[in-house]
């Protein structure tokens, strides 16, 4: 089963390496969720939302000049059976279900689509082909909704490949039945001049687990916002992501857990590496727990790997807990150069720097590509991470 779809269509550091690892809670300090762009003032930049990101390359999306045109981005869906696809209009009750905008581009993506695609796993089913979404940037500017249900007992895996060139804001739903399974493998490789700012928002049902695995590469800037909340306890996330950073490149990746449920759990893995003057990458991970969601076990890491001089890291993890009944909570956030004893380790035994730098590399990301589950994409991410480090090493 295949659809497509047409959709119509800053800050610098001085000193070779500039890291930031904060503590202040930032889940609390936005405006309250809305599906209306009025809600939301426009940034400026001092928000704490919004402070890490360089607004006049967002090319208009957070103060509403972005108008949409040119030929926006193609959306073609391959889906196996027990699987239905479907393009729908902005009134279909399944839109916004699993969580409301965040922040004033994700209301104004909500506001501007046209249509939807609504992708439903039926119920019990036990899918052994992903689902694959391809959305292809064909220049200009395009906003999108894209929701993939999942029903009770039912297991998923889905890959959501962005490629091509434009500028695109877009949320995208993740709702979860009781018992149900999915993954999700986002890959952002965009060319060098796209934009991409995306809300994710995950539903996980009781007893259901959800795992999420982000990659980015490309881009001139792209923006992630990946949120959880769950429905029932039993609940299990986990929320992977690696990211390689250009000179020149913005990639911000700003998760938040909401555990507002008792006895559920999260597991939150980022690492990034960066190259090149001005590289910038920016983590936030926001983890709540409510009052009443006693019993919740959550941790959530980063880790970065500096391997030129130029590039900056800011690394925020914030954990929020307002109940002492929890089984663990816990965070950890670092970023470093090339660790000398690794590299001396492997040139003692005979291997060439370059090649021995390569292998410290790929090493520190194997551990999350083999998290992807899918043969020919973990393939095509390993050439490109070996791509990356050929103009690096």
């Amino acid at each position: 089963m295949a659809e497509a779809q047409n959709i119509p269509a800053g800050s610098t550091t001085a000193g070779s390496i500039a890291v930031a690892a904060e503590s202040t809670v930032a889940t609390r300090m936005s405006a309250p969720p809305s599906f209306d762009v009025a809600d939301f003032p426009v940034p400026h930049g001092r928000e704490e939302e919004w402070r890490f990101t360089p607004l006049e390359r967002l090319r208009g999306l957070h103060d509403g000049t972005a108008t949409v045109g040119g030929e926006g981005v193609r959306v073609e869906i391959e889906a196996p059976e027990g699987v239905t696809v479907e393009t729908v209009g902005r009134d279909d009750a399944r839109l916004g279900r699993a969580g409301k905008p965040v922040d004033r581009v994700a209301a104004q993506a909500y506001s501007a689509f046209e249509k939807a695609s609504v992708v439903t796993v039926a119920k019990e089913a036990v899918l052994t082909e992903p689902i694959r979404i391809s959305v292809r940037g064909q220049g200009g500017v395009a906003f999108g909704h894209q929701v993939i249900e999942v029903g009770a007992f039912a297991e998923a895996v889905v890959v959501l490949d962005h490629t091509g060139d434009g500028v695109l804001a877009a949320n995208v739903d993740f709702v979860l039945g009781d018992g149900a399974k999915l993954t999700v493998v986002s890959v952002q490789d965009w060319d060098d001049t796209a934009v991409h700012v995306a809300q994710h928002n995950a539903l996980v049902g009781r007893d259901a687990t959800f795992k999420s695995v982000v990659v980015t590469f490309g881009g001139d800037l792209v923006r992630l916002h990946p949120r959880v909340e769950y429905t029932a306890p039993g609940g299990d996330a986990e929320l992977f992501g690696l990211y390689f950073t250009d000179a020149g490149q913005h990639q911000e990746h700003r998760l938040l857990v909401d555990h507002n449920t008792p006895h559920c759990r999260s597991n939150v893995a980022y690492k990034g590496a960066l190259q090149g003057q001005d590289a910038h990458a920016v983590w936030i991970g926001d983890v709540l727990i409510q009052a009443k969601a006693e019993g919740t076990d959550t941790y959530e890491l980063n880790r970065n790997l500096v391997l030129t001089d130029g590039a900056r890291v800011d690394s925020v993890p914030n954990l929020e807990i307002e109940t002492g009944e929890i089984a663990g909570a816990g965070h950890a956030s670092a970023t470093g150069r090339f660790d000398d004893e690794q590299l001396f380790y492997l040139m003692a035994r005979g291997i060439p720097e370059t090649e021995a730098r390569r292998l410290v590399v790929r090493g520190f990301f194997a551990e999350l590509v083999q998290q992807i589950g899918v043969p020919d994409v973990e393939e095509r991410l390993l050439a490109k991470i070996e791509a990356e480090l050929g103009a690096s090493v």
